[in-house]
């Protein structure tokens, strides 16, 4: 098994851990995640709005 692949099974095992033992955590973990890419979307959107205008 290649170092990739250990990360990547480490990474999810990780995850699943995370989730079944913390999900409070987890869910404010993704909460916070979602919000940065709303904040992003809204970010470009603006700025393409005000190139356009």
């Amino acid at each position: 098994m290649t170092l990739k692949k250990t990360l990547q099974w480490s990474a999810i095992v990780f995850v699943v851990w995370f989730v079944a033992y913390r999900p409070d955590a987890a869910a404010k973990v993704m909460r916070g995640i979602g919000d940065i890419i709303a904040q992003l979307g809204t970010g470009f959107g603006d700025f393409f709005s005000q190139l356009i205008s």
